[in-house]
């Protein structure tokens, strides 16, 4: 075993493994405000909690990984995502509601 190599990570949010390419630290409460403690995530997933909710909408309602599984449109794109392979990655659009 190569001891610099990553350890396998899981993804909390889609439970695949999670390449060190693919890799990033979410904070559960942005840093912005306040927030200091991270999970590691898989970088599409990563990109969708923040296509979806603004930095107060995770500060206040969706500060762990259970609250994030309980948004509907989280939990379809984590069924979506859980049937890809493992370094799957699509670009990401914000959703209109935070476009505005």
């Amino acid at each position: 075993m190569n001891p610099t190599a990553l350890p396998v990570l899981t993804c909390p949010l889609c439970e695949r493994a999670i390449p060190a390419a693919q890799r990033d630290a979410h904070h559960l409460v942005p840093k912005c405000k306040g927030g200091r403690q991270t999970e590691f995530l898989h970088r599409v997933c990563h990109r969708q909690i923040h296509a979806l909710l603004t930095e107060t909408e995770l500060a206040r309602q969706y500060a762990t990984v259970e609250a994030l599984l309980a948004h509907p449109e989280l939990q379809d794109f984590v069924a979506w995502v859980k049937t890809k392979p493992a370094d799957f990655f699509v670009a990401t659009r914000k959703s209109r509601r935070l476009r505005r």
